[in-house]
């Protein structure tokens, strides 16, 4: 029987490559380097903000990320500034919450997403107190797929991990459901292509935020 759902952040319950693109082409652009195009940040983000950084570096030109350890800090700071920057839900996400909170379901969020900015992005689509737990990476903390944060999700919320679905876009999360020993689920409206799911093996591959009370049995 399920009764903890955990979220990824980032395509998987909000759309944000805008407000992850803005802070690091702020970034390049402090270093003379080109911005690169929104949609390039379907790949650059997903293993938290610094590979991002790297990543955008490097497509821009920095052909070893000689900038990374100088701009990371004001990518931070710029991200930190304006998380909420062109964010919205995807359609539908609002009320599936609303259907597992209403059957009695724990849900929470595990995020690469710094934390202070994770946990301003959900409170604000969300409000506060809507989900259980809100877990961002903290600092010198560990990234997904390391599913140490996972753990401290059912640890907290007194769970078992056959309990659990973990809801994610990309191979990290899928990566991350496997190495906790949960059950993984792709979702094919965020970042990432289903291919990318179900190359890196996919439990289950939902379509539709409107799917999600289905999959945890909520009818």
């Amino acid at each position: 029987m399920i009764r903890i759902c955990i979220f990824d952040l980032d395509g998987t319950l909000v759309r944000t490559q805008e407000s992850i693109a803005r802070p690091v082409n702020m970034t390049l652009a402090h270093f003379g380097l080109p911005a690169q195009p929104v949609e390039a940040f379907n790949y650059f983000a997903g293993d938290g903000l610094k590979n991002a950084l790297k990543r955008a570096l490097i497509a821009a030109g920095d052909s070893d990320a000689s900038y990374l350890e100088e701009g990371f800090p004001m990518c931070l700071a710029w991200m930190d500034e304006d998380p909420l920057y062109h964010v919205a839900p995807y359609e539908g996400i609002p009320e599936a919450l609303q259907a597992l909170r209403a059957a009695g379901l724990t849900i929470a969020v595990l995020t690469n997403k710094p934390h202070a900015s994770a946990i301003s992005v959900v409170e604000g689509f969300f409000g506060k107190g809507t989900f259980d737990v809100i877990q961002g990476q903290m600092v010198n903390g560990p990234l997904k797929p390391d599913p140490q944060g996972l753990f401290a999700i059912l640890d907290q919320c007194g769970m078992q991990k056959d309990e659990c679905l973990y809801f994610g876009d990309t191979r990290t999360d899928m990566l991350t459901a496997h190495n906790a020993g949960v059950t993984a689920v792709g979702v094919t409206w965020g970042f990432r292509p289903r291919s990318e799911l179900e190359e890196y093996k996919a439990d289950i591959i939902i379509d539709s935020p409107q799917d999600i009370p289905g999959v945890a049995g909520v009818r």
